[in-house]
């Protein structure tokens, strides 16, 4: 099915490309036909202005074809009166010898010009330039240019989209078979803690059980909700990144030392807790794995009334400039093992769900990262 799909746009693409091809060098033979006729056009012009001194029955014919040419622009220079005279040129573009002298210029430039001698003396030189319909017809190239460089590029968007479909597809459907097949195992899970409670068990014991096991109950409705429109609602954002740090630090390291700054009042925006927690728990794990397992993870949460910024800082090994953009990248990782994935979701969740933004607030190599997610806040 994507071998048809990827030939199918191939074919298009050249298909595409071959026709474009044509109308330029259709257009380009055009242009130069009319360049080529507006030259043998003067040259008969040129003809009936030399033969006009002979006065013989032809001369209404001479006349006729001297005065039909409404459309060339032209200067004739008179050597022996050492004059200019001008046809088919707007007065205002021809009342300065600067003017004219630059006329003469772009003039020689279009078309060599023509000379009217009569008994071996020259009498006249002519010179003359594109027609206005010529030069109108000779921007076409370059606008067909653009239009096809549109025309490529909403091409390539349409490819690059149509592929970024096709993955989006193939990973909602890969969470959702892992949400599957978590689930059957899970509920096995609450059965046999069911016992436990039954068999006189540390109770200590049974509560950390049934913190993991709905922790898992959690994972899997994440996953199924991949590829889906997540519920929004109002909820205080304290309060959810308060629950995240509370089962993240109980389950983390003692090597790593945890700072939380948090408002003391709430802050209301319109969040999927359920995805918020996924995103903040994924940029935690970043940052310690960042430091190699040992430093300091810093929390924190301010407000500018418009706007909750969630700062999540780690004192390990910083991040290239140049990536600060890339680490969202899917698939990129500075990880010996890993999939580049996690970023990636955190940015999905962020921009794409709760229409927030997330960032590099900032990194100095091997002193540590700060990143920002941005949410609007919900004063009412």
């Amino acid at each position: 099915m994507f071998k048809n799909t990827s030939l199918t746009r191939w074919f298009f693409l050249v298909v595409s490309l071959l026709i474009i091809t044509l109308i330029m060098w259709n257009t380009y033979s055009f242009f130069n036909q009319l360049k080529e006729n507006e030259r043998e056009k003067m040259d008969i012009w040129g003809a009936a202005q030399k033969n006009i001194e002979n006065e013989d029955d032809s001369n209404d014919l001479i006349l006729k074809i001297l005065q039909g040419n409404m459309t060339t622009p032209m200067i004739l220079y008179s050597h022996k009166q050492e004059s200019y005279n001008n046809k088919n040129i707007p007065e205002e573009d021809f009342d300065t010898p600067e003017k004219i002298q630059n006329l003469i210029t772009q003039f020689s430039n279009e078309y060599e010009p023509i000379e009217i001698r009569y008994k071996d003396e020259l009498l006249q030189t002519v010179y003359f330039g594109n027609s206005p319909i010529i030069n109108k017809i000779k921007f076409y190239p370059a606008a067909l240019i653009l239009i096809m460089l549109l025309f490529f590029s909403a091409i390539y968007f349409f490819f690059k989209t149509a592929k970024a479909s096709e993955q989006n597809k193939l990973w909602a459907g890969m969470a959702k078979e892992t949400a599957h097949q978590i689930g059957t195992p899970l509920s096995s899970l609450y059965g046999w803690t069911e016992i436990l409670k039954s068999e006189n068990v540390n109770p200590e014991y049974i509560v950390e059980i049934e913190k993991d096991v709905d922790r898992l109950q959690t994972i899997t409705e994440r996953f199924s909700k991949v590829g889906s429109i997540p519920l929004m609602e109002k909820n205080d954002i304290v309060l959810e990144t308060k629950k995240a740090y509370d089962y993240l630090k109980s389950r983390t390291s003692k090597l790593i030392e945890f700072e939380l700054e948090l408002p003391e009042d709430p802050l209301y925006v319109k969040m999927n807790p359920q995805l918020f927690g996924w995103t903040f728990e994924n940029l935690v794990k970043n940052g310690i794995d960042a430091m190699r397992g040992k430093g300091k993870i810093t929390i924190t949460i301010e407000t500018n009334l418009k706007s909750v910024f969630i700062r999540i800082s780690d004192t390990g090994k910083g991040i290239q400039k140049k990536n600060f953009n890339k680490i969202f990248v899917p698939g990129f990782t500075t990880k010996k093992r890993g999939w580049g994935l996690g970023l990636s979701l955190a940015k999905r969740i962020i921009e794409d769900y709760h229409k927030g933004k997330i960032r590099v607030s900032k990194s100095v190599i091997d002193k540590g990262t700060t990143i920002e997610i941005s949410l609007k806040q919900i004063t009412d």
